[in-house]
């Protein structure tokens, strides 16, 4: 994963966070790594279900995949693509909850 930034002066675990979130922060990124949550999906399926082409989703899941954000597994001539791990998942779906959540007025 390359830094797109300029973290020199960052503890290396916080840049290589940093470049996680600044990818994650991609609406389409988002929405392909969403979509591989539920179940393994492949290229083609991503790519109808969010109405893009299937070479813009495999741009991005190369990315995603080289920050070990999705996996990839070859079943016969077909690729499928999932959540990296549970921390994946988890961290996108407390994310989700929060943003659920209705505002109690008293943030400052």
């Amino acid at each position: 994963m390359s830094c797109q930034h300029d973290y020199s002066n960052c503890d290396p675990q916080i840049a290589q966070l940093a470049d996680l979130f600044h990818l994650l922060g991609d609406p389409t990124r988002l929405r392909i790594v969403l979509a591989c949550m539920p179940q393994p999906i492949a290229v083609g399926e991503i790519a109808a279900t969010l109405d893009l082409s299937g070479s813009l989703v495999s741009h991005h899941l190369r990315l995603l995949r080289a920050a070990r954000i999705v996996k990839s597994e070859r079943q016969g001539k077909q690729v499928f693509y999932s959540a990296a791990d549970a921390h994946i998942s988890g961290v996108l779906n407390d994310m989700l909850e929060h943003i659920a959540e209705p505002s109690t007025g008293t943030e400052a």
